[in-house]
């Protein structure tokens, strides 16, 4: 009699209710067991007695901001897959580090306490107690032990002690690498380096000295123009301005001028961040980004004159000189003031005015609505604005008046924030010559058949005087020696980045560990007061301003903190009061060094371990070539960190790397970038979304509450109402089905669609599998300890052998492809029979473990295994079943496939070439003539020309 629940479903049949019975049991005994406990070589992470293995991987996924909403399918694409990368290398015997932290600092915290008066961290810690329960409940294999929060205080302590270690260094461009500062004050010291002005050391005051110092600090202080939002009351980093140049939050208007603000010197590592993207194993585009983000260039800066000033510019075509019109000047440049002219010259061209009554009018008006866009939009926006000065500058090749503008399509923040416009070969020029009425000439001989306007390409030189016939490289050359000769410029190479910007006006952030005294000077606090913790305050948000008010100035916070802002300190001499930095890092601080504390989350005398760094991340040339920088094993995100989050981090650990402090000089040798997952959403005639779950289709349209509705396609997100939840997944199909559908969606690597209806397809292949293993009626086990017969063999050692390759190469999708070929052949051949062979069921539990680890460990439990599968064994291939015994060639006849002729695997070339001319349908083809020629290309085709 066929036992039953009551509802016609088998009593132990694989449903969500039996596989949410199975993971809850499972992820309990990983817990207790602690099964993902990779261990270290030192500490209290080592197990005593007994050293660990050689052959490890440390695989590190994206820091996760959490969440007040929690995770939606899309979320966890990227976890799952580096788990079941890990789970993979765990069962082919490697030592696998794999955890998860969280990058818990930043804006939406605080600006939910400013809401409700709830602190940052409760609503931060409640968010990742969330995160952690979701996370936990897809079966990821993390080593709980390594998790850090960089909210926390000691994690942050050492984020404070990074940051000490990097403002007591400087760039020693000698050596090409940062040293610390106290090797500079020496070096002026015993004369060994001259001071700038080139007086002894010893005869420089305190204050002079200290400002030698400062000038070479790879931290400093400096007035840099910042995105300043007053409805906002903060400064915001360029990805928080839209393009119109408002705030992305609250739309404030957005306003670019000059405030004191720590700076890193990342520029001086400009060239290393270069040059070793040739050693990372990244993706081209990614490297391509952060090349263009760099932007080196070589050229050369020119200085044309203008009254008694000089104007210095940067070109990359120096060779394009005597094409030189007019010159542009950033709106914020510093020499604007100086060289507006005191009223417009008599026949000044009226689109020149912008229709002021006078020069510094123009200007002054023209300067706030440059203020009011973004760089992106100034880059971007091709109507071309800008007021003349009223002045003019000197060509120093030919001697002649060019006219001087102000426009915001040149920057500040790049070159010398002046350009010289050659609109004959500049698109942009040319753009603003047209609008403007101003001359242009060609310098380059356009390629034959160009018809367009500014020509970019290479050619011969022309209207050039002495460069004219000589091409490109050769002119540039020459004007740059012509140039030095002249003393009027030099060849130079030029970077698009700037230094990185460190200070944002929140609360919610690291403090600095640093103290002003009296005067205003700044010194860094001892590393034993560290860490700097965030006071308590009433009131989290910023002073917000009329969001019209661009001359406001800001105020932190912490500014209201006074009790803890004003501080008595003993420094070295003397107990003294200092005034703390009211200021805080930016959110990316703690992103920049979180792999080195996995390392070692426990250790409170460093922030790790030199023997720990080495073994997980020191360099390994054995293992992957002689120029192996080291770094994290695989690193798995989104392209959309692709440039600032991993050039800071590079920056940060090569720092860490010159002082000594790391063995390893990159912080993730290689890197993959996983897609997204996309969904549909819906709106109705109004235009509002509609949740997605309960439209309808019919006939090829889409109904909500029987409205027709709109469709669209884009990234998932709660304000298009067309999340789905993992909860939901392995609520209604269980986390292992959630799982293994993700992960056979596509390439890991590409976007794919959402579509719910189809996990159930998924689902459906655990079941029978499950099947093959366990009677659904009785729940007893259906193996038998009978041979496969060789055909059996032969299918599963090809499976074996796709999958172990497919796990390796992140194939994810392949390899679960490849699971239900081998589950349906088995099926095929044992589903109705008493049992299936032992030989068989095995290697297919185990092989289905890193993509569905629940319900893989139960039925290897149930086979009989008392230990569980985690680390392994990985099924090993048998060779031997490898050997096809016969190949098919596919038959082409003037190069289009018309048959096909199956031969033994040992045929030769000649006998293969028989057997296709023998062939019925290619015989009638030839006819009695003779083919002119045959190519025989060994186990792959046959071609045949007639």
């Amino acid at each position: 009699m066929t036992e039953t629940t009551g509802t016609d479903v088998p009593a132990h049949r694989y449903t969500a209710a039996l596989a949410g019975q199975i993971e809850q049991r499972w992820q309990d005994h990983w817990a207790d067991q602690g099964t993902f406990h990779a261990p270290n070589p030192v500490g209290p992470l080592a197990v005593e007695g007994q050293p660990v293995p050689s052959d490890k991987l440390f695989v590190q996924d994206m820091f996760p901001y959490p969440s007040g909403s929690g995770l939606h399918v899309g979320h966890p694409l990227g976890f799952i897959s580096t788990d079941v990368f890990a789970r993979y290398h765990r069962m082919i015997g490697r030592n696998v580090l794999h955890t998860m932290g969280f990058d818990a600092f930043g804006l939406p915290a605080e600006q939910y306490a400013v809401q409700t008066g709830q602190h940052p961290r409760k609503t931060t810690e409640e968010n990742i107690r969330t995160y952690l329960r979701q996370i936990r409940r897809l079966g990821l294999g993390h080593d709980e032990r390594r998790r850090i929060s960089t909210i926390d205080p000691e994690y942050y302590r050492w984020t404070q002690w990074i940051f000490l270690q990097i403002f007591n260094s400087w760039y020693d461009t000698e050596a090409g690498k940062a040293r610390p500062i106290a090797e500079l004050e020496a070096a002026f010291a015993d004369g060994s380096r001259p001071t700038p002005d080139g007086r002894d050391w010893a005869s420089l005051s305190a204050s002079e000295r200290k400002k030698v110092i400062d000038d070479h600090r790879l931290v400093y202080i400096s007035e840099a123009p910042v995105n300043w939002c007053p409805g906002l009351g903060t400064v915001l980093s360029n990805e928080e301005v839209t393009a119109d140049g408002r705030s992305e939050r609250g739309n404030f208007p957005v306003f670019r001028r000059n405030l004191r603000q720590w700076m890193m010197r990342i520029t001086a590592y400009a060239d290393r961040l270069v040059d070793d993207l040739d050693l990372l194993d990244w993706p081209e585009k990614v490297k391509s980004m952060q090349r263009n983000w760099i932007g080196r260039s070589h050229g050369a800066r020119v200085t044309f004159s203008s009254g008694d000033e000089g104007i210095e510019v940067f070109t990359t075509r120096p060779d394009t000189l005597f094409g030189a019109t007019y010159m542009v000047l950033a709106p914020e440049h510093p020499l604007v003031d100086k060289l507006v002219a005191p009223e417009w010259p008599a026949d000044v061209d009226e689109r020149w005015t912008g229709g002021a009554a006078t020069p510094a009018e123009a200007i002054k008006e023209y300067r706030v609505a440059a203020s009011r866009k973004s760089e992106l939009d100034r880059q971007e926006n091709k109507e071309k604005t800008g007021v003349f000065t009223g002045a003019y500058a000197t060509n120093p090749v030919n001697d002649k008046q060019i006219p001087i503008f102000v426009a915001d399509y040149v920057l500040m923040g790049y070159g010398t924030g002046a350009i010289m416009a050659v609109p004959g070969q500049d698109v942009r020029d040319w753009e603003f010559a047209e609008k403007f009425g101003l001359e242009i000439i060609r310098t380059v001989q356009p390629s034959e058949g160009f018809d367009g306007k500014a020509y970019t390409g290479d050619g011969p030189a022309i209207n050039s005087g002495f460069l004219d016939g000589m091409d490109v490289a050769e002119a540039k050359k020459t004007i740059i020696d012509w140039l030095s000769e002249k003393g009027a410029g030099t060849g130079t190479v030029q970077y698009k980045l700037r230094d990185w910007l460190f200070s944002r006006q929140r609360y919610w952030g690291e403090p600095f560990p640093v103290v002003y005294d009296e005067a205003g000077e700044v010194h860094a606090v001892p590393e034993s007061m560290l860490p700097i913790e965030l006071p308590e305050v009433a009131d989290y948000s910023p002073v917000t301003f009329d969001p019209e008010d661009r001359d406001s100035m800001p105020s932190s916070p912490l500014a209201r903190a006074t009790d803890w802002v004003e501080v008595e300190l003993d420094l070295g001499d003397g107990p003294k009061t200092y005034r703390r930095d009211i200021n805080t890092m930016p959110n990316w601080a703690g992103s920049c060094w979180y792999q080195l504390r996995y390392l070692d989350p426990t250790n409170s005398e460093t922030f790790c371990a030199p023997e720990n760094e080495q073994y997980w991340m020191g360099p390994r040339p054995g293992e992957y070539g002689a120029d192996d920088t080291g770094g994290v094993d695989l690193y798995v995100g989104g392209v959309e960190h692709a440039v600032l989050h991993l050039l800071y981090s590079r920056f940060w650990h090569k720092v860490l790397f010159d002082l000594g402090h790391v063995t390893s000089k990159e912080p993730y040798r290689k890197l993959f970038n996983q897609g997204y997952i996309e969904a549909y959403a819906y709106t109705d005639s109004r235009g509002v979304y509609v949740p997605a779950e309960q439209v309808e289709e019919r006939d090829g349209k889409y109904f909500f509450n029987d409205e027709e509705v709109t469709q669209e396609y884009g990234k998932m997100g709660k304000s298009l109402k067309n999340v789905v939840t993992p909860d939901e997944m392995a609520e209604n199909y269980g986390a292992d089905t959630f799982r293994f559908y993700e992960m056979a969606m596509g390439p890991l690597a590409m976007s794919r669609p959402w579509a719910t209806k189809d996990v159930v397809g998924a689902h459906r292949f655990l079941q029978r599998l499950w099947r093959l293993v366990v009677d659904e009626t009785t729940g007893e086990l259906r193996v038998s300890t009978e041979d496969a017969s060789e055909a059996d063999r032969k299918v599963l050692h090809k499976t074996i052998a796709g999958v172990r390759e497919d796990y390796a190469e992140m194939r994810f999708n392949t390899a679960g492809a490849k699971l239900i070929e081998l589950n349906n052949h088995v099926t095929k051949v044992y589903g109705a029979a008493a049992a299936t062979p032992r030989e068989l069921a095995e290697p297919l539990v185990l092989m289905l473990a890193p993509l569905a680890p629940h319900m893989a460990e139960e039925l290897w439990h149930r086979l009989g295994h008392v230990d569980s599968l985690v680390q392994g064994p990985f099924p090993v291939v048998d060779e031997k079943y490898l050997v096809e015994d016969s190949v098919e060639y596919p038959i082409q006849v003037n190069g289009k496939v018309r048959s096909r002729v199956t031969v033994a695997a040992s045929a030769s070339n000649d006998e293969v070439q028989a057997a296709a001319l023998a062939d019925e349908k290619v015989a009638a083809m030839v006819g009695d003539g003779s083919p002119r020629k045959v190519i025989v290309v060994p186990g792959r085709l046959v071609n045949i020309v007639l």
